[in-house]
């Protein structure tokens, strides 16, 4: 039996030194050849970082010496953007103004008898006309349903608003006696049905549906005190609001005619200031390339 020999102890323990060199070298060689088809531009990319640093640290430097064309495309917008000017409130047109003072002396002197006996007032400014009605003259109590003679007294209004373009709107309160019923759960529903219902009455009268809105402002508008028969009584009311133009209308029914001034709704139809100006925008090149660069503001 031939003699077994003893395992060499002269084998290499470095072999792997010679694999790793080799990766080494592949990835030496990856990177050189990344490096040789980047187009990294080291002066593009310093103009680039100190336009940024000036846009994000509000000291506002903007490169743009030397004729580049990269700093060209960057440094614009160091401009101030001026001042806007202060708003003013256009005054009213007078024609549309002396059309509601003449509507309101028509009102006047129709319903004179109506208005001594305090069944109805008719107030008006340059902005608005409103002609306030005593529920009690339109509809049964805890009802939303008009009585007969609210259709001869709507009628008339109806006459002296016709051929005018002005935007309307009614307006419906209540007292604060709560309500609660299968048609009417509380008052809001109620103001709102008898608002409804006023205008639906004007609309069978000629007035076109398109200038008209309903709104109902339940028990929380009062403008007598809920704390008398008297008070309470005059506060089931409803309100007929004629409006110098749309947004007027908007204005007013948004807050209740008898809630908000001639000021306060003159302040609320200011122009709109402009949006601010970006900090910075996003532009493309000549070039085909994307830049990042402080905003130029509007050519005024």
């Amino acid at each position: 039996m031939p003699r077994r020999l003893p395992p060499s102890d002269d084998l290499r323990q470095d072999r792997w030194v010679i694999s790793y060199a080799d990766f080494i070298t592949l990835l030496l060689a990856f990177f050189v050849v990344m490096y040789a088809i980047s187009s990294l531009n080291e002066g593009k990319y310093r103009i680039l970082s100190e336009a940024l640093s000036g846009v994000f640290d509000g000291s506002g430097r903007l490169p743009g010496q030397g004729g580049n064309r990269l700093a060209d495309d960057i440094a614009i917008g160091a401009a101030q953007v001026p001042d806007a000017p202060p708003l003013e409130i256009d005054p009213p047109d007078p024609e549309v103004t002396g059309q509601l003072r003449s509507l309101q002396q028509q009102l006047q002197q129709r319903f004179s008898a109506r208005i001594e006996t305090g069944d109805m007032k008719v107030d008006g400014n340059d902005l608005w006309i409103a002609i306030e009605l005593r529920a009690a003259q339109l509809f049964p109590s805890g009802s939303a349903l008009p009585e007969i003679e609210a259709d001869q007294l709507l009628g008339d209004i109806a006459g002296l608003l016709q051929g005018l373009d002005n935007p309307l709107h009614v307006e419906g309160f209540t007292d604060n006696q709560p309500i609660e019923t299968d048609q009417y759960p509380s008052n809001w529903e109620l103001s709102a049905a008898r608002a409804a219902a006023v205008v639906r009455i004007l609309a069978l009268n000629g007035l076109r549906p398109d200038r008209m809105a309903a709104v109902g402002y339940g028990e929380y508008q009062p403008a007598y005190s809920n704390r008398t028969a008297e008070g309470r009584s005059r506060n089931r009311r409803v309100l007929i609001v004629i409006s110098r133009d749309e947004r007027v209308r908007r204005a007013v029914s948004a807050f209740g005619s008898q809630q908000i001034s001639t000021d306060a709704v003159s302040e609320l139809l200011e122009a709109e200031p402009s949006p601010p100006q970006p900090a910075i925008e996003q532009v493309e090149t000549e070039s085909g390339g994307i830049l990042i660069r402080r905003a130029e503001p509007d050519a005024q």
